[in-house]
């Protein structure tokens, strides 16, 4: 009886978990709204103009729509350019490769493996999303057509249908967007981050005042702290940015969502500020708002200056946050023009493409050759049994792909769920007892919009969530809108959704079973990795020859922020995973969540010293400056090394380490701004010292942390490696 108890009690514990949950998930957000409503207007525009015309594969015109229409217009309007040439380019590939492989079954086989291996290695290497996913999605469509028996016209007619379906849903999209720019004033990543800073400063104010907020903003905050940053990093993946632009903002997006945190925490206690207390509130508020206003009007935020930073009477959290503040204006150290790092909203846009030494990281490799596997799994599979309604497989393989890039296994659960929705419940459920009582285009567009518009709004959460609402949209439009006609045949729904949970259960199988790794044991992994990444950066350029130092320089810059990511990103997946290391899995999140913002701000600090270590023009140094800055730089970057060794082995010394960085920081900066006509001009020297400073302030720190953290011997609720 004990035991049913409990087991009673856990099940109403995980109920309540799971209510709580998918209640912060759904509510809405400022312009969550709007932005289904777009997905709504031009999924539903591509769906009546592929049914009136008798255009088949509309239903790869709809999910260009629903993955697009995310993004900001300046990236929507692109997209139709982008688009149009990445469908020329694989169409292009597909008639001119399938030509030389026609009536060699064993050639083929091996074209459609080579195939498939490129459109995920597209996905993984392509900083431009869109190029991604107009490579992919055609790829994953076109092959198996050509695999058919049938004439070769007819396979080179289908491939141009699915072409011109694929074009009609990057300009319908385009055209939605430009019909309601008007109602989105702003930046799509600017803005959302004012309007957290606000959020956070309007409650400061309160604190400042002695008053306590009232409920509407606690609950504003904390539904800050729920949507998280993903949305945010989400547009800065899929953004055509500069790098420099991308840096600096993930580093401010890291920071806000750090404060976010800390006042989400804040509003839980109950303390009693003092005067200086509030003093402190109010000099931080006006802090942030400063900042708030910076960002807002494309500017880079000025610096933070924090006075009376006493602990005596502190409350809970104030020191950190003023910590994190003080950090904002530091990620934009290795800034140029303003309009450079900052631009306005509207401007030349141009496909991005990853540098030599990214687009050769073995990492997309290795992921394509798990996605190749997977799709080609399902391929043999449909023909071995000789079963070719389920090629669906392989299309969900690559679509499930684009948006599963680091994802944990227990994502792969919502997408199972979503297909299993979308596909038994919503699709062969209308097609049951709706579509026979419909005889016209018009009763089909209200079914279309509210299912698309129930999916648009989970594919506007969270990634927690999101995929749900993306296999929700696959799944039906797969079933209805693969030909021009309403679809009857519950033997074809059958195929597609079995093709459907084939391929989602093949590529559970290879990412989750064979390769597959906690979110945890990955995050910890990838975190640790970072800081031997970045002390191997402090360390560059390690070759004379300016060429491959910038080379090797540009490929780490681009792993590490990737990696940076991919930490927050797997933090996310932390939530979902359950088993007897959970609590101490989340231990290493809440960890990873303190120390990650001061790590990126390292970073972009880094990639300022840079320049003056490669000796750029501009940025040279004098032979003695030079020599004590690579001794001050080898120091700082095996400290770096040694905080992951803290880490994984829980063995930390920082004092003696810590000590021996001030005085190498102390004589590099006399160096600096010592005397003879070979020394740096004045402003140079204080501006490179300020610099050095910063990097060994933020260093010094996070090793002080961490070996505070780890300076007692692990228990058994503690952190154990991995």
């Amino acid at each position: 009886m004990p035991m049913l108890a409990q087991s009673r009690l856990e099940r109403q514990r995980i109920s309540r978990w799971l209510l709580e949950f998918l209640r912060q998930e759904l509510a809405p957000y400022p312009g969550r709204e709007a932005t289904v409503a777009r997905m709504m207007v031009a999924a539903a525009l591509v769906m009546l103009i592929c049914v009136t015309y008798r255009i088949p594969f509309a239903f790869q015109g709809a999910i260009f729509v629903l993955l697009i229409s995310r993004e900001s217009i300046r990236a929507t309007l692109q997209s139709t350019a982008i688009i149009v040439l990445m469908t020329a380019v694989t169409a292009l590939y597909l008639l001119v490769s399938a030509w030389f492989v026609a009536g060699l079954p064993q050639a083929r086989f091996l074209w459609i493996v080579a195939s498939l291996f490129l459109a995920f290695y597209a996905i993984s290497a392509l900083t431009s999303y869109l190029a991604a996913a107009g490579f992919a999605t055609v790829i994953a469509v076109g092959t198996p057509l050509w695999d058919r028996h049938l004439p070769a016209e007819t396979n080179v007619e289908d491939t141009l249908w699915l072409c011109l379906a694929s074009l009609i849903g990057a300009a319908t999209a385009a055209a939605v967007e430009l019909s309601f720019a008007k109602l989105r004033p702003g930046d799509e990543l600017i803005l959302p981050l004012t309007e957290q800073l606000s959020a956070v400063g309007d409650l400061l104010t309160c604190y400042a005042d002695g008053c306590a907020a009232d409920s509407g903003l606690e609950q504003k905050i904390l539904r800050f702290e729920v949507l998280g940053t993903s949305r945010l990093r989400r547009i800065m993946r899929r953004s055509d940015r500069s790098s420099q632009y991308r840096s600096a903002m993930a580093g401010v997006t890291v920071l806000v969502g750090r404060l976010v945190d800390l006042a989400a925490a804040l509003t839980q206690i109950r303390f009693e500020p003092s005067d200086m207390d509030r003093k402190r509130f109010r000099n931080l508020a006006s802090a942030i708002a400063m900042a708030s206003d910076d960002l807002e009007h494309r500017r880079i935020p000025g610096p933070v200056t924090i006075a009376e930073r006493s602990s005596a009477g502190a409350v809970p959290l104030l020191s950190e946050m003023e910590k994190t503040a003080v950090l904002i204006p530091q990620v934009f150290a290795d800034s140029g023009p303003t309009r450079e790092i900052l631009p306005r909203a509207w401007g030349p846009g141009r496909l991005t493409l990853p540098w030599a030494g990214a687009l050769l990281d073995p990492e997309h490799s290795r992921f394509a050759l798990k996605g190749c596997l997977a799709a080609s799994a399902c391929y043999m599979i449909y023909n071995a049994v000789d079963w070719p309604g389920i090629s669906t497989s392989v299309t969900t393989c690559l679509l499930t792909a684009l948006s599963t890039v680091g994802a944990s296994r227990q994502k792969q659960i919502l997408r199972l769920a979503g297909a299993i929705a979308g596909g038994l419940l919503i699709g062969m459920g209308s097609q049951v007892f709706i579509l026979p009582h419909i005889d016209s285009v018009t009763g089909f567009l209200v079914l279309f919009i509210l299912v698309t518009g129930l999916a648009s709004w989970f594919m506007t959460s969270s990634p927690r969530l999101s995929y749900f609402g993306l296999q929700v949209a696959l799944a039906f439009y797969l079933i209805n809108l693969q030909e021009f006609k309403i679809q009857t045949s519950l033997a074809i729904a059958r195929d597609r959704v079995v093709g459907i949970l084939l391929g989602l259960l093949m590529m559970w199988l290879v990412f989750d079973q064979l390769w597959g790794a906690p979110a945890g044991v990955e995050m910890k992994r990838r975190f640790l990795s970072n800081f031997r990444l970045l002390a191997q950066f402090a360390r560059e350029p390690v070759s004379t020859d300016l060429r491959i130092a910038v080379g090797r320089s540009l490929a780490l810059r681009e792993t590490i922020n990737a990696d940076l990511d991919k930490v927050r990103a797997l933090g996310d997946g932390v939530l979902f995973e359950f088993g007897p290391s959970r609590q101490r899995d989340l231990e290493l999140r809440n960890r990873i969540r303190r120390w990650q913002p001061q790590l990126r701000t390292i970073f972009v600090l880094r990639t300022a010293s840079w320049k003056y270590r490669a000796q750029l023009p501009g940025f040279e140094l004098p032979e003695n400056v030079r020599l004590q800055h690579r001794v001050y730089d080898e120091h700082s970057a095996h400290m770096l090394e040694e905080m992951a060794e803290w880490i994984e082995r829980h063995a930390p010394d920082a004092e003696t380490g810590i000590q021996e960085s001030h005085e190498l920081l102390n004589r590099t900066v006399e160096e600096i701004h010592g005397k003879g006509p070979a020394q740096l001009p004045p402003g140079r020297a204080a501006s490179f010292a300020a610099l050095l400073r910063s990097i060994d302030v933020l260093t010094t720190s996070l090793a002080s942390e961490i070996a505070a953290e780890f300076r007692t011997p692990p228990g058994p609720s503690q952190l154990r490696p991995a």
